[in-house]
């Protein structure tokens, strides 16, 4: 669905929709003029113009779906980059933390054998301290 003047359409409903009159148009055209009373030049002159006309209208419909395919594709190509970047960011900001977390576990267990070392000399103390 694409918004374009606060109206919401399917493009390619739309696309369907103008290679479908366009057909039509072209259809119809080539039957009127084969049984309109013209003589044969004139008649080959108008299928010629009829023809030029819906070979620009076909070209400027292929660009303008082209462009769009363009633009999408950008987009698409845009979304992921940045999707991309985020992820980068994440990873990063969950690596950061991993790394404090190891800092605070490497403290507490630095603080944890700091007291454990003072409980075993302390009691070693008390036990000299009772032999003498």
């Amino acid at each position: 669905m694409v918004m374009r003047n606060g109206n919401s359409y399917d493009e390619t409903t739309d696309s369907a929709g103008w290679s479908a009159f366009l057909a039509g148009a072209l259809i119809g055209a080539g039957v009127a003029l084969l049984f309109a009373p013209q003589r044969g030049s004139e008649l080959r002159g108008l299928l010629r113009n009829y023809a030029d006309r819906a070979k620009d209208d076909l070209m400027d419909k292929g660009q303008e779906a082209w462009d769009t395919a363009v633009e999408r594709g950008k987009e698409y190509y845009d979304k992921g980059e940045e999707t991309i970047r985020e992820a980068g960011r994440s990873g990063k900001e969950f690596a950061r933390q991993g790394e404090e977390a190891m800092k605070d576990a490497g403290r507490s267990a630095k603080e944890f054998a700091k007291e454990g070392k003072n409980a075993v000399e302390e009691a070693a103390n008390e036990a000299t301290g009772s032999r003498r």
